[in-house]
C-alpha cells in the first residue's frame, strides 16, 4: 500500500462518506498542556471510520462479483460499515459476529439490512467465514486487505489537510487497519510527524505482537473495548506499526471510561472506550508532548449504548 491507493480511495469513496471534522479542544489543550485538536470521526456513516474501508473496498470490486454476496466477520464497526455500504451499493451480505457482541452493533447490522450470523467466539466467527467463501461469497477482512487499509487511511489525509503543522497524532489499534493506513497516508507526506498507537488490556493484540516479534492469537477479549477486539494483527500490520509508530500505549478499561465521560461531559460526545482511550494513552504520554506540539487525538467510533454507558459506570 502506498500513499496513491490511499489518494485513489478518497476519490473512490467521496460522494460515500463524511469528512468528518478536525476541531481544536480548549479543555483538551489546558488539561495535557499542549495544543490539542481532535478528529471527530465518530461523526462518520455509521458512527466510525469503517465505513471508509468498506466502501473502497467494494467499490473496487467488479459487479459480477458483487453480485455474489460478501461476508464479514466483525464484533462491531466492520460489521455495521459492511452492512451500511452494501444496502447503498445493493449487495447481498452476510455478518458473522460474536454472541458477546454488544445488542446495540447487532442491531444496528440488522437494521442496515444484513443477515447476522451469531457465533460463540470471535475466533469461532473467524473459522465460520470457509463456509460463506465456498458459497461464492467474497470475504470482506476487517483490516488484513489493502484497499481496506487504503480506505481508513483516507482519514489521515483529511487530517493532514485540516492541520498541515500536525506534530503527534494518538489512535487506537485493533487489528491494525485504520492505524497503518493512517501512518502511510501521514509519514509519506510528512515524515516527523510521531504516531501513537493505543489498546486497552485485554484487546491488546498489537502491544503482545511486538513483544513476541510475531502476530499472536488472543484466546479470549476480556475489555470493554469490544471494538479493539481482533484477536490477532497481520504480518503486514504489525510490520508496518513496528516502521512508523514510536509506540503502543495500553491502558485500563477503568482509565478509557474515565476519559469517556470526561469527553462527554467537556466536548459533548459520546465515543467508545475504544476511542476515548485516547485521550487515557495521551495523559501518559503527555511528557512527549512541548506547549509548542500541535497533537491530534482520534475519535474513531462512537457506537455506545446508553445502557453500556451506564454498565460501564456501575458494573
Amino acid at each position: 500500500m502506498e500513499l496513491s491507493d490511499i489518494e485513489l480511495a478518497r476519490d473512490r469513496i467521496g460522494s460515500y462518506i463524511k469528512r468528518t471534522p478536525l476541531e481544536y479542544s480548549e479543555s483538551l489543550s489546558k488539561r495535557l498542556d499542549t495544543r490539542v485538536y481532535v478528529k471527530y470521526e465518530l461523526f462518520q456513516k455509521t458512527g466510525a471510520f469503517k465505513a471508509r474501508g468498506a466502501f473502497n473496498k467494494l467499490l473496487s470490486m467488479s459487479g459480477a462479483e458483487r453480485s455474489k454476496g460478501v461476508v464479514a466477520v466483525s464484533g462491531g464497526n466492520h460489521a455495521q460499515a459492511v452492512a451500511y455500504a452494501s444496502s447503498i451499493l445493493g449487495v447481498d451480505a452476510v455478518i458473522v459476529m460474536p454472541e458477546s457482541t454488544p445488542k446495540v452493533y447487532v442491531d444496528a447490522t440488522r437494521g442496515y439490512g444484513a443477515v447476522v450470523d451469531l457465533q460463540p467466539s470471535i475466533a469461532k466467527a473467524f473459522d465460520r467465514i470457509k463456509t460463506y467463501e465456498s458459497e461464492g461469497r467474497a470475504f470482506l477482512h476487517p483490516f488484513d486487505d489493502p484497499l481496506i487499509m487504503a480506505g481508513q487511511g483516507t482519514l489521515g489525509l483529511e487530517i493532514l489537510d485540516d492541520l498541515p503543522d500536525t506534530t503527534d497524532i494518538v489512535l487506537s489499534i485493533g487489528g491494525g487497519g485504520l492505524a497503518v493506513g493512517v501512518a502511510v497516508a501521514v509519514k509519506s507526506q510528512k515524515p516527523s510527524v510521531a504516531l501513537w498507537g493505543v489498546e486497552t488490556v485485554g484487546a491488546d493484540a498489537m502491544s503482545q505482537a511486538l513483544a513476541a516479534g510475531r502476530p499472536i492469537e488472543l484466546t479470549e477479549i476480556t475489555s470493554i473495548a469490544k471494538t479493539l477486539g481482533a484477536p490477532h494483527v497481520s504480518h503486514t500490520t504489525l510490520s508496518l506499526t513496528q516502521k512508523y509508530f514510536e509506540s503502543v500505549t495500553v491502558v485500563t478499561d477503568v482509565e478509557a471510561v474515565e476519559a469517556l465521560i470526561y469527553i462527554a461531559e467537556r466536548l459533548k460526545v459520546i465515543t467508545e472506550p475504544a476511542a476515548s482511550c485516547t485521550l487515557a494513552a495521551a495523559e501518559r504520554l503527555r511528557h512527549n508532548f512541548s506547549s509548542e506540539s500541535n497533537v491530534v487525538i482520534v475519535l474513531c467510533g462512537g457506537n455506545t449504548g446508553i445502557a453500556d454507558i451506564c454498565r460501564y459506570i456501575d458494573p
